[in-house]
């Protein structure tokens, strides 16, 4: 894939999953990104504090999930949302997707209730917990896809995402290098949790080859000790 400019660059993402973006959408992509970098300048929800990096790294990086998204409506989980990267940008591309942010840290989930709302994204709900808590109350096995972005290693994504996941639904991990390494040794722990086998998909996202996405389907119901209660959990990563 060549590079262009950030728009073609965005559009043809987008296309890469049956996604034709308009003007509109366009124009709420550029002003979430002004939201999150004046944002930025009070809180830390980014270290990218160019625009045309974030442009790329943020927005173009997010739309390398939308192919493995289901066609149609679904419900969508951005675990550890922070600055709603990729659950703002994927639900403004994909306005038929419910999408729920989960964020833990007031601040943060305050900007990103200010953000939706700014943007008029009607399709978007923020939920300021924690996913230990949210995948042992109501929200738990109700989703079709997870996503996660630089929020932890996959032990501990595992553990997180597929509780909150339904039956054959997915979860979907952007990570880099390091994906493999971390999925060694996770087989019987993800079958506990009702997950089938782990595929690294390439990202393919130009400047950033090292990009890749976790792609795990859920083929069976979560065990009902997990996700481990954070205090319980807390530096001890699943070994079952």
């Amino acid at each position: 894939m060549t590079s262009g400019s950030t728009p073609s660059l965005c559009n043809e993402l987008a296309r890469r999953g049956g996604v034709r973006l308009d003007e509109s959408q366009h124009a709420k992509l550029s002003r979430y990104l002004d939201l999150l970098l004046a944002a930025n300048a009070k809180m830390n929800l980014t270290r990218i504090t160019d625009r045309a990096e974030a442009q790329r790294l943020h927005v173009a990086d997010s739309l390398t999930l939308l192919p493995f998204l289901p066609a149609g409506e679904h419900r969508l989980v951005d675990v550890g949302s922070g600055g709603g990267v990729p659950g703002i940008v994927l639900a403004i591309a994909r306005p038929d997707a419910k999408v729920v942010l989960l964020e833990a840290t007031k601040k943060k989930a305050d900007f990103l209730r200010r953000a939706a709302a700014e943007l008029q994204l009607d399709n978007v709900t923020v939920d300021a917990r924690r996913a230990e808590d949210a995948g042992r109350g109501e929200l738990r096995e109700s989703f079709d896809v997870a996503v996660a972005r630089a929020v932890g290693t996959m032990v501990w994504l595992v553990e997180w995402m597929l509780p909150l996941v339904k039956k054959g639904g997915q979860i979907l991990a952007m990570k880099g290098k390091k994906a493999q390494d971390e999925l060694a040794g996770l087989g019987r722990a993800i079958r506990v949790l009702g997950g089938g086998p782990a595929a690294i998909q390439p990202a393919d996202l130009p400047g950033a080859e090292h990009h890749v996405i976790v792609r795990i389907d859920k083929i069976g119901r979560s065990d009902a000790r997990y996700p481990r209660a954070a205090p319980a959990a807390k530096g001890k990563p699943m070994t079952a």
